[in-house]
């Protein structure tokens, strides 16, 4: 098969946690909160990993690079706003040095301000946030589970956590044709209500909002959530037996409690993808060495599989960014993703797979659980 060079990428990537911190940079590793965080704040935007081997099965081939970001989400929230969009204009320009034509922004880079609008008009090269694609392999997750669980979609309520968020508003309005009720639930009640007004009205389902997030939950059987929150919002208590949660954050929303505590609850972590070909994540700075992106092989996050993806089309362009997405752009992404072989990756929760096995003992034990809840 000739192979055929597409054009290359670069995506900036920043870590999640103080763990997160040691996969970047192992010598962080033991060193207190406050004294990785200044560091941090000092550190420049480099070039952590090279990845190459991205190949579709007609032939066409793409390589590029994670730039480091290196801030902690709160940081990223919390430092002066225009110091953090230089820092990624600062990111994407070093993979533009580097060859890439398409920039990518990863996590809460893709959250701060106005969701790439700003960065995309002083960038060298196309931006897109990723959450297109993260829309698309979220919601087949989000529909996997519930077949998984045996819900019934016709008589379910979702609560949709990050409604007014890029993601949560247009997974609202993906699911709602599809179940009884919706409940859109966000934290600032003003742009909730607002969002409410404008869209209800046009969802073919029963349609509520609240900014309390325990209670939508423990009316509802399926819980998607988008938010951009750096603390735990879903607590076991607050879980229906047999209920399905679809995570689409970084950081995660579901407390690691439910793991513990909740067997009759099936967590998944939406929007991983199989990578074509025979992808590499080699450290930049130690040939030879993988990077860890604390995910099976093949895989990675729907939105870096975005940025590869508009790279391998050669739709160099900035596709997805703002607030707003467009539905039409989800379905777009969805099938260019499919055409150049990216599939949805398994199942997976608090870092492990999530067999079928696994399944079936959380149906035994939410049938258990509701037996005893009948008494």
């Amino acid at each position: 098969m000739n192979v055929v060079q597409a054009p290359k990428f670069c995506f900036v990537v920043h870590p999640l946690s103080l763990e997160d911190v040691a996969r970047y940079e192992p010598g962080a590793k033991g060193k207190g909160e406050a004294i990785v965080k200044k560091i941090l704040e000092w550190m420049p935007a480099y070039a952590a990993v090279h990845v190459t081997g991205v190949r579709t099965p007609d032939g066409r081939e793409t390589e590029g690079w994670f730039v480091g970001s290196p801030l902690l989400p709160q940081q990223i929230l919390d430092l002066p706003r225009e110091d953090i969009y230089k820092r990624i204009v600062r990111s994407i320009e070093i993979g533009a040095e580097l060859g890439a034509q398409i920039a990518g922004l990863g996590a809460f880079t893709g959250v701060v301000g106005d969701g790439g609008i700003t960065v995309a008009e002083r960038s060298p090269i196309p931006v897109t946030t990723g959450n297109s694609l993260t829309i698309a392999a979220g919601l087949q997750s989000f529909f996997r589970g519930a077949r998984e669980m045996e819900v019934d979609l016709a008589s379910a309520t979702v609560a949709v956590i990050g409604a007014t968020g890029s993601i949560g508003s247009a997974c609202a309005r993906l699911i709602a044709p599809k179940v009884r009720e919706v409940i859109l639930v966000a934290r600032n009640e003003t742009r909730l209500k607002a969002y409410y007004e404008k869209t209800a009205p046009d969802l073919p389902c029963i349609v509520s909002y609240t900014t309390d997030i325990a209670s939508a939950v423990r009316r509802s059987q399926l819980v998607l959530t988008a938010t951009s929150s750096t603390q735990d919002i879903i607590e076991p208590e607050d879980l229906q037996p047999g209920a399905v949660v679809c995570e689409l954050s970084l950081p995660h929303d579901v407390s690691r409690r439910v793991a513990v505590e909740r067997p009759d609850v099936l967590v998944t972590e939406g929007g991983n993808m199989v990578v074509p070909g025979e992808p590499r994540f080699e450290r930049v700075r130690e040939p030879g060495s993988e990077f860890d992106l604390n995910l099976p092989p093949r895989t990675a996050l729907a939105c870096m599989s975005e940025t590869m993806v508009l790279a391998l089309e050669n739709r160099l362009e900035n596709y997805t960014l703002g607030r707003g997405i467009e539905l039409e752009r989800v379905v777009e992404i969805e099938a260019m993703a499919q055409r150049c072989g990216f599939t949805l990756a398994d199942m997976r929760a608090f870092d492990t797979a999530i067999t079928p096995e696994k399944i079936a003992a959380t149906r035994e034990a939410a049938a258990r659980r509701r037996a005893l809840a009948a008494h």
